[in-house]
């Protein structure tokens, strides 16, 4: 059994495994910090391929939980989007350096904070968007979402203005992540990111993402997400500022 033993390894990783578990646990926009957090001392893509074990995991256990509260529509109309997008990821990533995508990575993290911020004063539409729309919205889920696992702010801006029941929100959320999440396995293995020492560090890390799981499905049935979502977006802007830098210096002096 071969694991990652440097050290500032898991001061990134313990935190970001967390975000993940609060994450499938029903906070869903949490988790964008993790795989940027991790990006910040690994190339991108081995870092979405270290976490992706262990969010096939957790997934396991929330499609579980929230089994019977989901909504059929919003899938049906996300979910082949995210096949596209998923495609086009894998498509892209087999062509461009490290750099590129750490940059990509870091403006995209910028990008969903500046939408975050925009959103909060838009209008809340009355009517059940265009199954079009959900098709759009999920195959820029499914792109960002392989790039470095942050699908959810493409996911909300199609979800978010209907207004569902919040416990059927949480569980469509969990549904279509699961989805997504297993669409990504090929890519990966094709683009030849899972390593033996990544995937026995996942294997290390199990424990406290189950943990850190069913803490994220007790959290969301008692606490306001406000103040999760508040910090989640801080870390995704510091971070995202981070990434940027460092992709632009690489592509300039790399």
């Amino acid at each position: 059994m071969t694991i990652i033993t440097d050290p500032l390894f898991y001061v990134f990783a313990v935190p970001a495994v967390v975000f993940l578990g609060l994450s499938k646990g029903g906070f869903s926009g949490v988790g964008m910090v993790s795989t940027p957090m991790l990006a910040l001392i690994m190339p991108p893509l081995e870092a979405a391929a270290l976490l992706l074990p262990i969010l096939l995991v957790q997934d396991a256990f929330s499609v579980w939980v929230y089994r019977k509260v989901w909504d059929p529509w919003n899938l049906k109309v996300l979910i082949p989007g995210a096949v596209v997008g998923v495609g086009a990821a894998w498509l892209l990533a087999a062509y461009v350096s490290e750099d590129f995508v750490r940059l990509l990575v870091g403006l995209i993290a910028l990008g969903f904070v500046a939408y975050a911020i925009i959103r909060r004063n838009r209008p809340v539409p009355k009517d059940r968007p265009p199954a079009a729309s959900g098709v759009v919205w999920g195959a820029l889920s499914g792109f960002t979402t392989t790039l470095i696992q942050i699908g959810a702010p493409p996911y909300y801006a199609f979800v978010l203005p209907q207004r569902l029941e919040k416990m059927l929100f949480v569980g469509t959320t969990v549904m279509f992540f699961a989805a997504a999440n297993a669409m990504k396995v090929a890519p990966y293995f094709a683009l030849g990111q899972f390593t033996t020492t990544g995937l026995w560090t996942s294997l290390a890390l199990f424990p406290l993402a189950i943990a850190s799981n069913y803490l994220g499905i007790y959290l969301v049935r008692v606490t306001p997400e406000a103040i999760f979502y508040k910090i989640t977006n801080w870390l995704v802007f510091l971070i995202g500022l981070e990434l940027t830098r460092q992709g632009v210096m690489g592509l300039i002096y790399g």
